[in-house]
């Protein structure tokens, strides 16, 4: 995976990415949030690892202006006053197991 030039792989906390779905999308700009919850390679202008792997399958079943995370990330941010909907248990391709997923629905 190549790096977005506008860095938003690099997100690495809820509280960054939920701003990012309400000022830019708002405005008519594109943005695909992929908060990762675990360890990340960058390899110059490409980054690489689990993580990644992992947030590029959760970013690819948001719909229009919402932010899905894996119960990783939700446990991560416990406390922080985000308030998540279930969205149930899902197989994520190339990933072993299944992975609960989460819908920051407000901050």
């Amino acid at each position: 995976m190549q790096a977005p030039s506008s860095g938003c792989v690099e997100s690495r906390d809820m509280c960054c990415t939920c701003p990012v779905a309400d000022g830019p999308l708002a405005s008519g700009i594109p943005a695909q949030v992929r908060p990762p919850g675990g360890a990340i390679e960058f390899a110059g202008e490409h980054v690489r690892g689990i993580a990644v792997h992992i947030g590029a399958r959760v970013a690819a079943m948001a719909g229009p202006r919402e932010v899905l995370v894996s119960s990783t990330v939700k446990d991560l941010v416990a406390g922080s006053g985000i308030a998540f909907e279930d969205r149930g248990e899902h197989s994520l391709k190339g990933i072993p197991g299944t992975w609960r997923i989460y819908l920051a629905a407000s901050v």
